[in-house]
């Protein structure tokens, strides 16, 4: 039969889907990434020192450590961050939600593993999936990351081409389990970075995160019994052996700058033998077999139409539903509103007023911001504390125990608090998440985060201009949950909320402070917040619609 062939072995894929023109890929740092679009975000604003005035807080570093954004200097991020294939481009960002309306992990990634010899085609299969899937979110591991630490003896073996890097031993398993255990949970992990020139770990290493599809590709893939409990479908690429010598010889001698002799004297003293040895009986494990690795178009169409059909099993919509989940119920214990004097009061009164010019709408929410921040931190735990006054009397006061704190803002109306949580917590750190609708579903996608590595050890205020289904925020504060902070250490602030959205994140994450300056009843169709200020992003900035009613 004159047409690509496929074997197929211990299966009963269901495969049925089209393919459509776009698709995402995640195989980068995602907390340093730019954003998916340079016109989404807007650049970061100039560091501005925190007032000299009584501050509350301070942050044990010596000076804030400024964020960065996309911008025009940015040029080798944004080029790493967009991929082109055929006539479609290919956006490394834009995550959709990854748990339900309740904030929990309810639907899996996909895992596919991807087996066979060194030079088979192994990342060309990946890569040709990826292109052909109308996903939002794909994360790549090799094998190759997690190669083990060698030591000095094994050093000089690995400079004589006489080290075995294609034994089952070569390969930190342990780690490797935890990494793909982590991100099918959705969690971040720290990726190692191998270095093929010097068969070393790099310092640095790569931030990966849970994905609506992971593809883990390797030599072993399939040699390890709890890997393969993890993976959903397992791919082995077929190549013929003379054209995975070719391959091997140009990648070594012109990437990794080796000699020919080694790299034939490393072929047939281990590279042959461990196919025949470990990677060949691997095949019986394998769902599909792909002969010709990246060629081959008809395996390639017929394992996207399965992901596609095990993806619409498993996917759902979150902000629709909790505009709706939880009308009627009471007030949340872990909701606090401003005391609604007059002053906050006439702060809103200009703010909420539609012919309010742009300068005193600015003017008018920074006052209400400082205010709803000093009063977040007031909900933080305080412990008493005496003093001596200059006059030798005693104070009996107190004192914030929290020693450690962290601003983060939801892009990009988040971000016009920030000056606010400086002015009151001297040296704050402050991180960025960049959360847009999708216009086509109407569902918050995460496009770009920077946070401080440490930041699970920090007190986190979560700061949002207003929240009307917590879609967002929800996202957030799953982001920061999947970075390890724990829950009751997160602090929502906002100057205006719904009381769906509060409810929402209420239910979703009880133990997260939720502080707002008031709460409004309803929310219309386009999710506004009713009475609400209307787009504060677009007042703030001054990016009103011309015709905007």
């Amino acid at each position: 039969m004159d047409v690509e062939h496929l074997v197929i072995a211990n299966t009963d894929t269901e495969l049925a889907l089209e393919l459509s023109e776009q698709v995402f890929l995640d195989d980068e740092d995602y907390s340093s990434r730019a954003p998916a679009s340079p016109t989404t975000v807007p650049n970061v604003r100039p560091y501005r020192p925190p007032s000299t005035g009584s501050n509350i807080l301070k942050s044990p570093r010596a000076r804030r450590v400024r964020t960065t954004s996309m911008s025009q200097s940015n040029k080798r991020t944004a080029a790493e961050s967009i991929l082109h294939a055929d006539k479609r481009t290919i956006y490394t960002a834009g995550r959709p939600p990854w748990y339900n309306c309740t904030g929990g992990q309810e639907v899996e990634p996909f895992l596919i593993g991807i087996c066979g010899a060194s030079a088979s085609g192994k990342t060309t299969v990946a890569a040709k999936i990826i292109e052909s899937l109308n996903i939002p979110w794909v994360t790549i591991v090799s094998m190759d990351s997690f190669y083990k630490v060698l030591n000095e003896k094994q050093h000089h073996l690995a400079a004589l081409n006489e080290y075995n890097f294609d034994h089952p031993d070569a390969f930190d398993m342990e780690l490797l389990v935890s990494v793909l255990q982590r991100l099918r949970e959705g969690k971040k992990v720290e990726v190692p970075i191998y270095n093929y020139v010097t068969h070393a770990r790099e310092n640095r290493t790569k931030t990966m995160y849970g994905a609506n599809v992971i593809i883990f590709e390797g030599i072993l893939a399939f040699y390890n019994a709890e890997v393969l409990k993890l993976l959903d479908m397992k791919v082995f690429v077929d190549t013929d052996a003379d054209i995975r010598l070719a391959r091997r010889l140009r990648r070594d001698i012109v990437q990794r700058g080796r000699e020919l002799e080694g790299v034939l004297k490393q072929y047939m003293t281990y590279v042959k033998p461990a196919y025949q040895n470990y990677i060949a009986p691997c095949m019986a494990h394998a769902d599909i077999i792909v002969p010709r690795g990246g060629e081959n178009k008809v395996a390639i169409h017929l394992i996207v139409q399965h992901v596609h059909k095990q993806l619409q099993l498993r996917g759902f919509k979150v902000r629709e539903k909790l505009a709706v989940a939880h009308v009627g119920q009471p007030v949340p214990d872990s909701l606090y509103v401003l005391e609604n004097t007059p002053q906050v009061q006439g702060l809103h009164t200009f703010i909420r007023n539609k012919d309010t010019p742009r300068d005193e709408f600015i003017f008018y929410s920074k006052r209400l911001m400082r205010l709803v921040i000093e009063f977040a931190l007031s909900l933080q735990p305080y412990a008493p504390r005496t003093v001596d006054t200059p006059q030798g009397i005693a104070y009996h006061g107190r004192k914030c125990e929290v020693e450690k704190i962290c601003g983060v803002s939801i892009l990009r109306a988040g971000e016009t608090m920030e000056q606010a949580v400086c002015d009151v917590c001297k040296d704050i750190r402050i991180g960025k998440i960049l959360i847009q609708t999708n216009q086509l579903t109407d569902e918050p996608e995460l496009y770009y985060l920077r946070l401080p590595k440490d930041i699970k050890d920090y007190r986190v205020i979560l700061m949002d201009a207003t929240v009307a289904t917590g879609a967002a925020a929800i996202m957030a504060i799953r982001v920061l949950l999947d970075h390890d902070v724990p829950e009751h250490c997160i602090s929502l602030v906002s100057l205006l909320m719904a009381d769906a959205g509060a409810h929402s994140i209420a239910y979703a994450f009880p133990q997260v402070k939720i502080v707002t300056s008031a709460l409004d009843p309803e929310i219309n169709e386009k999710f506004y917040v009713l009475p609400g200020i209307g787009n504060f992003g677009d007042r703030y900035f001054g990016t009103e619609p011309a015709d905007d009613e």
